[in-house]
């Protein structure tokens, strides 16, 4: 399975940016598909998600600002980006997991990353 990621780079503070990430490679189900971050001296952290029966989750500090959606057909996860800050600036990475089979959860794979700097 492979992820490709684009949509990153330089915007201005209040600005918006979409980031999408295509998974192919599989026939499988999706389980999970979702967008984590890495800003600089920080730990990676979850920004959104959406689960196949559990619908959206969200960091707080993007929740009214991002929303997560995906087209289930075309296997590819989407971030809608709005109200851009300065601390959103990080290298985001997409997220996916297979659905499971029988007890077994579906492995999990991770895109390249692609650079966001919010800045004037």
């Amino acid at each position: 399975v492979q992820l490709q990621a684009s949509g990153g780079g330089l915007v201005q503070p209040g600005g918006s940016l979409r980031l999408s990430c295509a998974a192919s490679g599989t026939s499988r189900g999706i389980f999970d598909m979702a967008w984590y971050r890495r800003a600089p001296g920080k730990q990676r952290e979850l920004v959104a998600s959406i689960t196949d029966g559990y619908g959206t989750n969200y960091a707080n500090s993007v929740k009214g600002r991002f929303t997560i959606s995906a087209d289930n057909a075309k296997n590819t996860v989407y971030l809608h980006m709005n109200s851009l800050k300065p601390e959103d600036t990080a290298v985001y990475y997409c997220y996916v997991q297979l659905s499971s089979v029988g007890d077994v959860a579906g492995d999990e794979y991770w895109g390249q990353g692609t650079l966001i700097t919010v800045s004037s």
